[in-house]
């Protein structure tokens, strides 16, 4: 019952939010494309929940492989989401895209919004040079976790400031388990010691 509990409550923290966001009246006449690209940024923030429980083995009835495995697609889903996300925008409203790259955007979330994903685009690309970069496990795992926290810290903050797609209330409850989850996984990993060999 415990197991099955928190993967209801981890369903639930991921799926309330993009149903939340359906109801939205800020989609009203938008097209299409901006309607996908706002959801693939609830989507983004749904995937960056689920990437530290992964990491942390916090779900329950996975075996460190499969949660190793899993993290790998769910962080190549993430990056995806992400490139729908922007792209969807710079089709909708190239400017406001390139102001936004350019760190010249009036809007602060803009800022935030792109820090985090080319912090996502370097942690993929960590991940999948980790064998040829011939990096010790502990020091590469400490630059990928730094890498994701910008990722989750700029992504949160990104999300929070932003009045669009998701709803206030479910927002603010998956952002701060983003966060709680996160810390959690760290606590656990302790990814700052990089003394010690495996």
């Amino acid at each position: 019952m415990r197991n099955l509990a928190i993967w209801a409550g981890v369903t639930l923290a991921v799926v309330v939010p993009i149903i939340a966001a359906a109801a939205s009246p800020l989609l009203a006449w938008r097209e299409p494309v901006y309607i996908a690209a706002g959801f693939a940024g609830a989507v983004s923030m749904g995937l960056l929940l689920i990437q530290p429980l992964l990491a942390g083995r916090l779900l329950p009835g996975l075996s460190p492989l499969t949660s190793r495995h899993w993290h790998r697609w769910c962080g190549l889903s993430l990056v995806a989401a992400i490139v729908i996300h922007v792209g969807g925008l710079w089709i909708t409203s190239p400017p406001d895209v390139i102001d936004a790259l350019l760190f010249v955007s009036p809007t602060p979330f803009s800022a935030w919004g792109v820090i985090a994903m080319w912090a996502a685009f370097a942690v993929a690309l960590l991940g999948i040079a980790r064998q040829r970069l011939g990096l010790r496990f502990r020091v590469w795992r400490l630059g990928h976790t730094g890498l994701a926290t910008v990722t989750i810290i700029g992504g949160v903050v990104h999300a929070l400031l932003i009045e669009g797609t998701m709803e206030v209330l479910t927002k603010w409850a998956l952002c701060a388990l983003v966060v709680l989850a996160s810390a959690g996984t760290l606590a656990k990993l302790r990814v700052w010691d990089v003394r010690r060999r495996l």
